[in-house]
């Protein structure tokens, strides 16, 4: 049975007897900047103390055997109940887990972990924006903004000819008689179906707690008719912006 347990002020898990699981508190730190884990395990007779970082699926030792292991050797510090890493870089989010074996006082087997997740703070890059040079009226319009850097992950905004384009066209007098979906934490901008109106510039801006950045902006076309073979529709049957070609 599961029980809730407080050492030191955190809380945790009581798996089974002598068995418990710590979640500490989430650090954010920038790049550049040290991290300090906590591993607040009770008082053990000879504890067996060992240090791992997990990133997605990945899980690399940090601490074994009495040692660093050797990528730690030169920006990892251990000590008793905890362990500090030197100028953490983006590469360094993820959860830092120290285990922790030994006996109590009655000599009985004690398993401890504490856990801590790390978010290292990176502001964003310059976006890019893809958008397709040429769509064809009644056809579907996937417009993308792709920005790979930032930790937090970014909050999109699109914008057309440097007007924000909300969420919901209709809450705009500028885009209502628009159609469009918006998905912010992706990026990714649907229009369907595409109309001659949807014609001009494109770009995307990436925005953070850090910070935000713009991506260059891509004019689109709008075609009367459907292009095939991903050739270019002929000049006449081009909208442009200000006047119509049809």
């Amino acid at each position: 049975m599961k029980k809730m347990v407080a050492i030191r002020g955190v809380w945790g898990v009581l798996l089974s007897l002598g068995t418990a699981v710590l979640c500490s508190p989430a650090i954010n730190l920038k790049e550049g900047e040290n991290a300090e884990f906590p591993c607040n395990y009770p008082i053990y007779q000879n504890p067996r103390v060992e240090w791992k970082f997990t990133s997605g699926t990945d899980s690399t030792m940090m601490y074994y055997d009495g040692e660093l292991t050797a990528p730690y050797k030169s920006r990892a510090t251990f000590f008793p109940q905890g362990l500090r890493l030197d100028s953490v870089t983006r590469k360094d989010s993820g959860e830092y887990s120290c285990e922790v074996t030994g006996k109590d006082s009655s000599g009985k087997p004690q398993y401890f972990q504490d856990k801590t997740q790390l978010v290292v703070l990176v502001p964003p890059s310059v976006p890019i924006a893809q958008v397709p040079t040429s769509v064809s009226t009644g056809s579907t319009a996937t417009l993308y903004c792709i920005e790979k850097d930032a930790s937090p992950p970014p909050v999109f905004t699109w914008y057309k000819n440097g007007v924000p384009m909300p969420e919901n066209p209709k809450d705009s007098p500028t885009f209502q008689n628009s159609s469009y979906t918006i998905d912010k934490t992706t990026g990714q901008l649907q229009i369907s179906p595409v109309m001659k109106t949807d014609v001009g510039q494109y770009s995307c801006q990436a925005e953070n707690s850090l910070g935000k950045e713009s991506s260059a902006p891509v004019q689109m076309e709008v075609s009367k008719y459907r292009t095939f073979g991903g050739g270019d529709p002929s000049p006449d049957s081009i909208y442009n912006i200000g006047s119509e070609k049809i």
